[in-house]
């Protein structure tokens, strides 16, 4: 996997079943400052567990960046799934930009509370306003977000005034 040979110290690993490069070309379309880094083939004689069907991608790993966080994601078969346990928080500027990440990390996938989602291939994400700490320093405004799915700016500081 030479293409760790410039990553940080530290950086997240994907696994996937055998939909990784489709996983890298649907996040590379939704943020902009993204691009793709490198790719390991499928070795040729690599052998699957007892009892898994061996994955039909061609390529192994896959490098990619959004906004400068290096990631590799590997096509490395059905024995494992995302959970909620692990998530990506995209910090938002405007509720224009909360929209826009909701909107195109929802499609064919499933909503959560406080700004959470499920994108379809399963990995969790966290749609939230870089201002959330002092928006939710009301009490009002926390009780507000736990209704809400995609989070709204507006409503928040509505709750914060009352």
């Amino acid at each position: 996997m030479s293409t760790l040979e410039n990553y940080p110290l530290v950086t997240p690993f994907l696994w996937f079943d055998s939909n990784a490069e489709e996983a890298v070309d649907f996040y590379l379309s939704i943020f902009k400052n993204s691009r793709r880094l490198g790719d390991t083939p499928m070795p040729e004689n690599l052998e699957a567990p007892s009892g898994v069907q061996p994955s039909k991608a061609k390529v192994w790993t896959i490098g990619f960046e959004i906004d400068g966080l290096k990631f590799t994601a590997l096509n490395g078969g059905p024995m494992f799934k995302f959970n909620e346990a692990v998530s990506f928080v995209v910090r938002c500027d405007s509720q224009e930009e909360i929209d826009y990440y909701w909107e195109k990390l929802t499609a064919g996938a499933g909503e959560g509370q406080c700004g959470w989602l499920k994108d379809k291939f399963g990995l969790s994400w966290q749609i939230v306003p870089g201002r959330i700490a002092e928006l939710l320093s009301h009490p009002k405004a926390m009780e507000a977000l736990m209704v809400m799915k995609k989070i709204n700016i507006s409503e928040l500081e509505q709750a914060g005034k009352s």
